[in-house]
């Protein structure tokens, strides 16, 4: 593990770049602010290395840029309709960061954090975060652990542990953006995701509680798919056509850890698996994207795409979902591995 600086804050806070590296040459560069990958690189079929996970170049940009790359998002990834939840008789409001809704942990959440760090074993390192009871409205004192281990396979794995001091609810991901080509967009990539149903939304992309059937839309990934091909597909679908593209939850197929998705790039003939213990896969294919990114590179739209592994969107309004509700004293303990490799 080797770490340089990469600035401070306005409150003097140090924040670091730390770089994995296997005897293969792949390198996963990680900073403690928002406990994010900051970078990916990773050889194609001939032997090239590019990096393959958007960022920017300095943590100023990570502090007032939207988008979230790269980050640990928590306490809960993705939204809670109309910034409350109820647990045990109890409401607790949240703040509003999506119209009416909570996103991604409110305000100021784990993204915009300074983590403690310490390496752990030959090739890894753990992010740690107490969060105060109370914290953008969620209850208890919850310490969180977020270990990254990078394997001599190309294996990225992703191990989410938290301890909180009272019933509380959790959801943890992280929300990388990839192009396996390492520059463009991503509508030359394939992908597939295992997986016969998404959970239909609203326009503000809070769940109604009904699944839909894929067959037929932009959706159905069962077999790997031309990103660009799913994303002209328009009149199929409303949620897509309002989304201009993905921004579903998936609802996995199996339990434990599982293959959920394979993404790759035909040009190059990099590939990424993705294994997950998790109930849902939320894609999203980076249509909000703008701007300059790491080195000068244009993060226009479809410039990398997210696959967000986690529990349900507003699964804390419904009770037919997986629950996320974290009793005090009880450990919440998930995995999720990116496996790269060029074929």
């Amino acid at each position: 593990m080797k770490t340089r600086h990469f600035g401070r804050d306005a409150k003097g806070r140090e924040a670091v770049l730390i770089t994995l590296e296997n005897s293969g040459g792949m390198k996963v560069t990680l900073t403690n602010f928002g406990a994010r990958l900051v970078g990916i690189e990773c050889r194609d079929r001939r032997g090239a290395l590019k990096d393959v996970c958007l960022g920017f170049d300095s943590l100023e940009e990570y502090e007032t840029r939207g988008g979230y790359l790269g980050a640990t998002i928590g306490r809960w990834s993705n939204r809670i309709g109309g910034a409350s939840f109820e647990l045990a008789g109890k409401t607790y409001p949240l703040y509003a960061n999506d119209g009416r809704n909570a996103l991604h942990g409110g305000k100021e959440g784990f993204d915009k954090k300074f983590w403690d760090y310490e390496q752990i074993g030959d090739n890894g390192v753990r992010f740690r975060y107490v969060s105060p009871d109370m914290e953008e409205g969620f209850p208890g004192e919850l310490d969180t652990r977020v270990t990254f281990t990078l394997g001599e396979g190309g294996e990225l794995d992703i191990r989410y542990q938290a301890v909180g001091t009272k019933d509380t609810v959790i959801n943890l991901t992280n929300h990388a953006y990839f192009n396996l080509a390492g520059e463009g967009t991503v509508h030359d990539h394939l992908l597939q995701v295992n997986a016969a149903r998404v959970l239909a939304a609203t326009p503000d992309l809070i769940p109604t509680g009904d699944f839909l059937d894929v067959a037929g839309t932009p959706y159905d990934l069962r077999a790997p798919r031309r990103i660009g091909d799913c994303l002209t597909m328009r009149g199929a679908n409303r949620m897509f056509d309002d989304a201009k593209g993905f921004d579903i939850d998936y609802a996995l197929e199996g339990h434990g850890l599982r293959e959920a998705a394979v993404l790759s790039d035909p040009a190059s003939g990099r590939r990424m698996r993705v294994r997950t213990d998790q109930p849902g896969l939320q894609v999203y294919s980076g249509q909000g994207l703008s701007g300059k990114g790491k080195n000068g590179a244009e993060l226009s739209p479809y410039a990398g795409i997210a696959l967000e592994t986690q529990h349900h969107p507003d699964s804390v309004h419904l009770p037919g979902l997986p629950t996320t509700v974290l009793l005090a004293g009880k450990e919440f303990d998930s995995r999720t591995v990116y496996v790269f490799d060029a074929v």
